[in-house]
């Protein structure tokens, strides 16, 4: 089965919608964005359209290659002070210390769930990716027992990805450049891609049935530009053929993160 991530986010978001009622207030989030590649710029474009549906206001901040680590958290602790909900739009420009950055995140308006000193268990929300996990897998049933691997550790989809099925009872496995071998794929019930490295997941690499979640997003080396260039995936698109539940990029995992973000936003609104 091929998940169609924009019926899933549109399901989520019309019930969205009928929360928003019961928040006459302006709702506004801001956004730190740094230079736009190809992932990120889907990804803002995809948050634009759904705040606009939803009656919430962006506030965009961007950082450059001149601005300090000190500006980025000024802006994320000051200028986002009346903000409902923050989002730190990755990547940022290398000069920034990322981690300063998040840590600076207030928990009641972490609606990303990436302030990384605040513990799994206080948090209010998921991280959108790893919500969008769960989504999809309440369509393939349980999981304790079930093999795992997570491919890649990033703070975006690996870890918080591994961290999710290791509590829904999954062993998991966790294979990045310097850890474990591509080899565990081939039995593993579920796997979730999180590289950026296009289409490196063949279905010869695969198991028979396997539930994969490809949450990779990249652009081709030989694309003209960051802006025009198609989103891919980490696993090449025959994937699907191999696959119990596949979720393609674009289109698949995507759309359901977003969503899944403005509900993150309403969870908060509602504490």
């Amino acid at each position: 089965m091929i998940i169609n991530g924009k019926n899933i986010a549109e399901e989520i978001i019309a019930r969205l919608v009928s929360e928003r009622e019961s928040f006459p207030r302006v709702i506004k989030v801001g956004v730190l964005l740094g230079a736009e590649d190809a992932a990120s710029a889907s990804f803002v474009r995809i948050k634009e359209r759904v705040a606009e549906h939803l009656q919430v206001e962006l506030v965009r901040e961007y950082v450059s290659d001149e601005t300090t680590t000190e500006v980025a958290v000024h802006t994320v602790q000051w200028v986002f002070k009346d903000t409902q909900g923050i989002v730190v739009q990755l990547p940022l420009p290398p000069q920034i210390d990322i981690e300063k950055v998040l840590a600076s995140i207030p928990q009641q308006q972490d609606i990303d769930a990436m302030n990384p000193t605040v513990r799994d268990s206080d948090r209010a929300v998921l991280p959108p990716v790893a919500a969008a996990l769960a989504e999809v897998l309440t369509r393939a049933g349980a999981l304790r027992g079930q093999r795992a691997v997570v491919v890649g550790a990033g703070r975006l989809v690996g870890q918080p990805c591994a961290a999710l099925l290791r509590k829904l009872g999954a062993q998991v496995t966790v294979v990045t450049q310097t850890q474990g071998s591509l080899d565990e794929l081939r039995t593993a019930d579920v796997v979730v891609l999180g590289t950026g490295n296009p289409g490196f997941v063949t279905p010869a690499m695969l198991k028979e049935g396997v539930i994969l979640f490809d949450a990779g997003t990249s652009q081709p080396a030989t694309a003209a530009s960051a802006t025009s260039a198609k989103v891919v995936g980490d696993a090449d698109p025959a994937c699907a053929d191999v696959a119990s539940l596949f979720t393609p990029v674009p289109g698949g995992v995507g759309p359901i993160a977003v969503a899944m973000l403005f509900k993150n936003l309403f969870t908060v609104l509602k504490r």
